[in-house]
C-alpha cells in the first residue's frame, strides 16, 4: 500500500482539504476555510502545514478567537449545515475563549470543528506556558473544558490516532443526528511528529445529506392523529431549514388548508406572506400564532427540540397531542409527543402522501387566515415610522420596520441576543428561509458582528444587515475589521440603549427595582461612530427614523461594511403579541410589585404542562 510521510499538522489539514460536499448537484469543498489565530500550541505544527495547503483550504485570520468560531458556527447555519469551518488556536486563553462558542454550536446542532493547541504529549518541558496543572490528573489540560460542549471530543497524543480521530470527526460534523461540535485537542509536539500515513487516507470523499424515512407504524399512528384532528397546527423548527423542508412544508400545508407557526431557528421556512404562514410562536410570538395554539387538537412538532421560548415554558399548547416530527429521537419525544422519526422533508412527505383527501376544516383554515391579517396590520402599527414631529426616541419595533423596509429581498438579517430578537421574531417579515439567523438558542452576546461575516463568507452575493445592541457591541466589536480586511461589507445597525435594556425590562417586570442594568447620566458617553470609523468602517449617527432610512440605502450602496447607530428607548418593547416565560420571582416579596409578580408568576405555573 502506497503511503506519504508527512506530520500529523499536515496529515490533518490534507484530509480536510479533500473532504467534498455535493449541493443542489454540485459538488463543492465541505470545508469553506480554517480560521486561526497562532501563538505557541499551533503556529510552529498547524501553521506550516496550513501555509502549504492554502490554496485548496484557506486561512483566515481574525482578532478575537471566540468571534472567529461564531464566524464559522454562521457559516455553518447559512449552508443549512452542508458546508463548514475549522478554528486553531494556542494552547492557553486562545482555546479557552472557543469555549463558548462551542457551547453555541453544540445548542443549535451546528458542525464546527475545533482544533485548539495543546500541551506537549511528551510532557517534557512541563509546566509550558499557559498549562493549567490540575494537581490530582496529570492528563488534564485547559482543553478538558471542550468536553460538555463538544459532540465529539479526542486529544490526539500519537500522529497515527488520527487514522481512526479525523473520520470520527467527519461522521458526527456531516451526521444529521449527532451534527454539533467537534474538538481534536491537538498536542504542539504531536503537531510536529510524522507518520507514514496510507496515501488511501487522504483520497476525494463526497458527502451527502442523509434523510432518514418514517418508521412505517409511526408514520401510520401520526396519519391517524391527523385525520382525526379538528384544528391541527404545524410548528416550524430549524429542522425545517436544515433538511432543506421549505418545498414540502409550503406544498402540505398548502393542499391541507394547516397554518404553520415558527420558532425562531424556523423563521422564514414559509415566506412572511405565504397564506398560510400565522407568525411566530410562544413568548415571542404573534397573537395569531398564540391563539391558533391555544386551540389546536394536534400539532406537527416539525424539526424543533421545543425549547422554553418557544413552547412559552410548557404552556401554549395546552390542549393539544404533539407529533413530534424530528431526525433525532431524543428531540421527537419531548412533551410528550408522539414520536415521528425522521428527516423533516422525508416525513413531511410522507405525512402528506399518506393523508388521502384530508384538509383541515374550512373554518380553522379561515380563522387562521383572519388572525394572521389582523396581526398583520398589528405589524404595520407598531413599526411605522412615528410622526415627524414626535419628541420621543425611537423604539426597537420602529428601527426595525424602517430596516426592513430598506432591506429588500436579497438581504438576511442577523441577530443574537437582549430584547431585539424578541422583536425580530414577532415582527420581522423574512422573505425566505436564509432571510432570517437568530441565535437565539444559546442568546449569546457578541455572536451578532462576528455571525454577519460568516454569513456573508457564506453568502457573498446577499446583503447581510446586522442589529446589535450597544451592550452586544460592547462586548465584541472586533471582526469589523476583520470584514473591512476580507472585502465582506456588512450593514451594521447599532441600537444604543444606554445599557442592557431588556434585562431591565425583566427586572421590573419581576417585581424588582431598575438596579445595576441601564447606565447613568455619569457614565461616560460612548461615540460608536468614531469608534466603528476607528475599526475601518464607514459610520454615521442618525437622530430619528427620517434619516435612518436613506442610511441604509446609502449602506447597501457602499463599498465597505458600514455602521449607523441610532439611540433608542430602554423602557418600549412590543407588548402584542408573546405570552409567559418562567421565570421564577421571589417567594418571599417584599414589596407591592414583587407581591403582584409573584401572585401572577404563580397563576402561570399552574398551566404549565408538565410530566408530557
Amino acid at each position: 500500500m502506497a503511503s506519504i510521510r508527512l506530520t500529523a499538522a499536515e496529515a490533518t489539514v490534507r484530509f480536510l482539504a479533500a473532504q467534498e460536499t455535493e449541493i443542489d448537484g454540485r459538488t463543492v469543498p465541505l470545508f469553506g476555510g480554517v480560521w486561526a489565530i497562532f501563538g505557541h500550541g499551533n503556529v510552529a505544527g498547524l501553521g506550516p502545514a496550513l501555509h502549504g495547503i492554502r490554496q485548496d483550504l484557506p486561512t483566515f485570520r481574525a482578532h478575537n478567537e471566540q468571534a472567529m468560531a461564531h464566524a464559522a458556527i454562521a457559516y455553518a447555519k447559512t449552508h443549512a449545515r452542508r458546508r463548514m469551518m475549522a478554528c486553531t488556536t494556542s494552547i492557553g486563553p486562545g482555546a479557552t475563549n472557543m469555549v463558548t462558542a462551542a457551547a453555541v454550536a453544540h445548542v443549535n446542532r451546528l458542525p464546527v470543528l475545533f482544533l485548539p493547541g495543546d500541551v506537549f504529549a511528551n510532557r517534557r518541558p512541563d509546566p509550558v506556558l499557559q498549562q493549567i496543572e490540575d494537581f490530582a490528573d496529570g492528563t488534564i489540560s485547559a482543553n478538558d473544558c471542550f468536553r460538555p460542549v463538544s459532540r465529539y471530543w479526542d486529544r490526539i497524543t500519537r500522529p497515527e490516532q488520527l487514522l481512526g480521530a479525523l473520520p470520527a470527526t467527519l461522521r458526527v460534523l456531516t451526521d444529521p443526528v449527532e451534527c454539533g461540535p467537534v474538538t481534536l485537542a491537538f498536542p504542539q509536539d504531536v503537531q510536529a511528529e510524522s507518520h507514514d500515513y496510507p496515501a488511501e487516507f487522504f483520497r476525494r470523499r463526497v458527502h451527502r445529506l442523509r434523510r432518514p424515512e418514517p418508521d412505517a407504524r409511526e408514520l401510520r399512528a401520526a396519519i391517524k392523529a391527523l385525520k382525526g384532528a379538528r384544528k391541527p397546527l404545524i410548528l416550524a423548527g430549524g429542522g425545517v431549514k436544515y433538511s432543506r423542508a421549505e418545498t414540502a412544508l409550503a406544498e402540505f400545508a398548502s393542499r391541507r388548508g394547516v397554518p404553520v407557526c415558527e420558532t425562531q431557528a424556523g423563521k422564514g421556512s414559509l415566506a412572511w406572506d405565504h397564506a398560510m404562514n400565522v407568525g411566530s410562536i410562544g413568548v415571542t410570538g404573534s397573537a395569531a400564532a398564540n391563539a391558533l395554539a391555544a386551540e389546536a387538537d394536534v400539532v406537527v412538532v416539525a424539526g424543533s427540540r421545543l425549547s422554553d421560548f418557544a413552547s412559552a415554558s410548557r404552556t401554549v399548547f395546552p390542549k393539544a397531542e404533539l407529533i413530534g416530527l424530528n431526525v433525532g429521537g431524543f428531540d421527537a419525544i419531548k412533551h410528550g409527543a408522539r414520536p415521528l422519526v425522521a428527516d423533516a422533508r422525508a416525513g413531511l412527505e410522507a405525512l402528506n402522501g399518506g393523508l388521502g383527501g384530508w384538509k383541515a376544516s374550512n373554518s380553522w383554515t379561515a380563522k387562521a387566515r383572519d388572525l394572521t391579517r389582523k396581526w398583520n396590520t398589528v405589524v404595520d402599527k407598531v413599526t411605522a415610522a412615528p410622526a415627524r414631529k414626535a419628541n420621543t426616541l425611537p423604539t426597537d419595533a420602529q428601527v426595525l420596520g424602517a430596516v426592513n423596509r430598506q432591506a429588500g429581498k436579497d438581504a438576511i438579517v442577523v441577530c443574537a441576543a437582549g430584547g431585539l430578537p424578541g422583536e425580530l421574531h414577532k415582527l420581522w417579515r423574512a422573505p425566505d428561509a436564509a432571510g432570517y439567523h437568530l441565535e437565539y438558542g444559546y442568546s449569546c452576546m457578541g455572536y451578532e458582528i462576528a455571525g454577519g461575516l460568516g454569513v456573508k463568507l457564506a453568502a457573498p452575493e446577499r446583503e447581510v444587515i446586522v442589529l446589535v445592541g450597544d451592550g452586544s457591541y460592547l462586548m465584541m466589536n472586533s471582526e469589523i475589521a476583520t470584514s473591512v480586511a476580507l472585502d465582506a461589507r456588512l450593514t451594521i445597525v447599532l441600537l444604543d440603549n444606554r445599557g442592557f435594556g431588556c434585562i431591565n425590562r425583566l427586572q421590573k417586570g419581576t417585581g424588582g427595582e431598575p438596579f445595576n442594568n441601564l447606565l447613568d447620566e455619569a457614565a461616560p458617553q460612548v461615540d460608536f461612530a468614531a469608534h466603528a470609523h476607528a475599526l475601518g468602517a464607514e459610520a454615521v449617527k442618525v437622530g430619528s427614523i427620517a434619516e435612518l432610512e436613506p442610511a441604509v440605502r446609502r449602506a447597501r450602496q457602499g463599498r465597505r461594511t458600514t455602521v449607523i447607530v441610532i439611540d433608542t428607548d430602554p423602557q418600549v418593547s412590543t407588548a402584542e403579541g408573546g405570552t409567559w416565560w418562567d421565570v421564577p420571582v421571589t417567594e418571599a416579596p417584599r414589596s407591592a410589585a414583587q407581591r403582584k409578580a409573584r401572585k401572577a408568576y404563580e397563576t402561570n405555573r399552574r398551566r404549565q404542562r408538565l410530566g408530557v
